[in-house]
């Protein structure tokens, strides 16, 4: 089950039951099951408490994963910092908001499913998974 909240913003999400869809399909076709997975939305200042309080990092970041997954089940907690993808949007050149907020959010779930990003061969693996799972995204509106 995905579960939505919002902690220290204003900002509203709607394509709720349609990311619900989307990640379900992507677990799927990563052979995994979809399990509680909560997104909570939040200010650069929230999620820069829970980078420092948890991970000891003193910096501002777009998303923090943590896994709670077991066996083929993913499940996990996806900070996202909202001003932080509006800012990412603008200098990475994103379409829109809507695409660098689906981008992180994918992002969040690949983790979950077991990629990661700290080699620049990590790197090139997770965004070609992005972008795949973007386009999916398009087929299921």
């Amino acid at each position: 089950m995905v579960r939505y909240f919002f902690e220290d913003t204003s900002f509203k999400f709607k394509p709720k039951a349609l990311t619900k869809l989307w990640l379900r399909t992507v677990a799927g076709s990563e052979s995994r099951k979809l399990g509680d997975v909560n997104i909570i939305f939040c200010s650069d200042n929230y999620i820069l408490d829970i980078n420092m309080k948890y991970l000891q990092h003193d910096y501002f970041t777009d998303i923090i994963t943590f896994d709670y997954c077991e066996k083929n089940t993913l499940s996990g907690d996806l900070f996202i910092s909202v001003d932080s993808v509006r800012e990412n949007a603008l200098l990475y050149g994103a379409p829109s908001f809507e695409d660098e907020l689906n981008r992180v959010i994918v992002h969040g779930l690949l983790h979950l499913i077991g990629y990661d990003d700290h080699s620049d061969e990590q790197v090139a693996v997770m965004r070609q998974k992005e972008n795949y799972y973007l386009e999916l995204r398009k087929s299921l509106q």
